[in-house]
């Protein structure tokens, strides 16, 4: 018999943890119905659609269409939505990966239809529950039948916990299957000669949590270390529109678009960033997701966060985890453009073929 498997997706580190998935379950027609749901947590074409179309991600079997809200607004729309999904596909098991709004709302509803969840990216920790990823994680783990997870330090969070070990499988990272499958199609864009960059001789920015870009003091001084770093190198810096809005409420935009060497462009698509990332001197980040990639590219990071879930990326990668102060921020590039870079190692079955191990585990399993 044939298990059916709804995958969801909301928001755009969604849809490169879920394209290598569904890759392998195309591959196994015969044992799976695996179905794409969509949420539209991410509900505009630039967050969503191009991201489909670069990751050779299948059309939405399903569509939520649920947009824009506060948390608890987005979350219940997401659960009222879900429901009638499960009443009417009823599925076998409900996948969902990473840690946002998406990924607790179905699982909430699946656990209470009895239907078994698989979390992908399990056990991650930042222990800053005032995060909402981390609400969504600790809330996913706990409902979750099959805990799948990219380092084994997260099998001491979840028991911690008191999530059972025979829940628990260590499978390795599904976005580096994604980075890996899609780098070679990536590097032969001009994405380089289009931002007029040369092949590491440029830094490469990245912000968007509330905590570093809603309140003027820390974007403020963030951007004061840019400010320092950009008289070193180019900086490029793909912002959301969000947070430009935020640069003109503070009265920094005029400051900050007159700097010489940097250069704040829209947000872009996977393919293109991925280009600039693995040709970066070094990337500045308060993304999770970026802190695995720049391990396994073997390029510097810099994350400008308190706390980090993905402590692997500090103890083997390449990361640095530096809090957002200024001074700091200034000494640690430093050293790496006068080339005293942190060296890493690519953490085990950081492969290629995380999808390939899920896959298989749930086709003994189910």
């Amino acid at each position: 018999m044939k298990s059916r498997i709804l995958n969801i997706v909301g928001a755009r580190p969604n849809f490169m943890k879920m394209a290598p998935l569904m890759r392998q379950f195309a591959t196994r027609r015969d044992r799976f119905d695996a179905r794409l749901v969509h949420t539209g947590q991410h509900y505009d074409a630039q967050m969503s659609d191009v991201f489909f179309d670069e990751l050779g991600l299948p059309k939405p079997d399903i569509h939520l269409g649920v947009g824009s809200g506060t948390h608890a607004v987005q979350t219940g729309k997401i659960m009222v939505e879900f429901e009638k999904v499960v009443e009417t596909e009823k599925p076998d098991l409900v996948i969902v990966v990473g840690d946002v709004n998406s990924t607790m709302a179905c699982s909430i509803v699946a656990a209470k239809a009895w239907v078994p969840v698989a979390h992908v990216e399990a056990g991650l920790r930042s222990f800053d529950r005032r995060m909402p990823e981390e609400i969504n994680r600790v809330v996913t783990d706990a409902l979750s039948s099959y805990l799948f997870l990219t380092e084994e330090d997260a099998r001491e969070n979840l028991r911690r916990e008191g999530v059972s070990d025979d829940k628990v499988f260590f499978v390795g990272n599904v976005m580096i299957d994604t980075l890996l499958h899609l780098l070679p199609k990536a590097q032969k864009l001009d994405t380089l000669q289009r931002f007029g960059l040369r092949k590491g001789e440029f830094a490469l920015v990245t912000l968007h949590r509330p905590s570093n870009v809603d309140q003027r003091e820390p974007f403020a001084g963030i951007l004061g270390a840019l400010e320092t770093i950009q008289r070193e190198i180019d900086v490029l810096f793909p912002i959301h529109p969000r947070s430009v809005a935020r640069l003109k409420e503070f009265g920094l935009y005029d400051r900050v678009t007159g700097w010489p060497r940097l250069k704040l462009t829209e947000p872009l698509g996977y393919l293109d960033f991925m280009n600039l990332m693995s040709q970066s001197k070094l990337v500045l980040t308060d993304s999770g997701g970026l802190q695995e990639e720049t391990t396994v590219l073997g390029i510097p990071c810099l994350t400008l966060r308190e706390n980090t879930e993905r402590p692997i990326t500090i103890h083997e990668g390449t990361n640095l985890l530096l809090g957002t102060d200024p001074k700091r921020i200034e000494t640690e590039a430093k050293k790496i453009l006068t080339g005293h870079a942190k060296k890493g190692r690519v953490p085990k079955f950081w492969d290629g073929k995380a999808a390939e191990r899920i896959v298989e585990i749930l086709a003994k399993k189910l």
